[in-house]
């Protein structure tokens, strides 16, 4: 699965964003339990997983902190 952009984060509303976020945590927790049963077939998709969440916490920090502005 390829790599998301932070241009395409930014395109998404904060409703997606908060729905986005909901879905990568549970995909998360899924990944770390397969891992931990050692059924985990892709180890590097943990690691996409955890920085597409970073990605799109980061935008909605940026734009709860210009609606504070």
């Amino acid at each position: 699965m390829p790599q998301v952009k932070i241009k395409e984060i930014r395109e998404l509303s904060n409703e997606e964003l908060q729905s986005r976020l909901r879905d990568l945590k549970q995909e998360s927790m899924n990944l770390r339990l397969q891992q931990a049963t050692g059924q985990l077939e892709n180890s590097a998709r943990l690691r996409l997983v955890r920085r597409e969440v970073a990605k799109v916490m980061t935008v909605l920090s940026e734009r709860k902190h210009q609606a504070a502005s």
